[in-house]
């Protein structure tokens, strides 16, 4: 469901309020984050705990929230980030899934500016 790979998926540094609703989330990604919350990316929130996620993102004509809670674990939630980070969607899948964004073992990603 969330797994659109034309989106940018952007996680909030720190902590937020579970309590925080559709309305205080976007004024968080226009503010305090200074990024566009209607652009129809996923903005991802977790809170002190780290067995709840957010993910905030604008549909067409509405805003959509989803969230997970989680009964028993804890989000690999990255613990020292200062500003918000840019993932992939593979990424948040890891993520969701109960690893960390950058899993031991994982082939990076190759750029190439030419082939020769």
């Amino acid at each position: 469901m969330l797994r659109m790979p034309a989106t940018k998926v952007y996680l909030a540094p720190g902590v937020t309020d579970m309590r925080a609703g559709i309305d205080r989330l976007s004024m968080t990604v226009q503010g305090h984050l200074a990024l566009d919350p209607f652009s129809g990316h996923l903005f991802v929130f977790c809170n002190r705990k780290r067995d709840a996620l957010k993910v905030l993102y604008w549909d067409r004509n509405g805003f959509c929230l989803w969230h997970k809670r989680l009964e028993k674990h804890r989000f690999c939630w990255p613990e020292h980030a200062a500003e918000v980070m840019n993932i992939t969607a593979q990424q948040l899948g890891w993520l969701l899934d109960g690893l960390t964004i950058s899993p031991r073992g994982a082939h990076p990603n190759l750029v190439y500016k030419s082939l020769i």
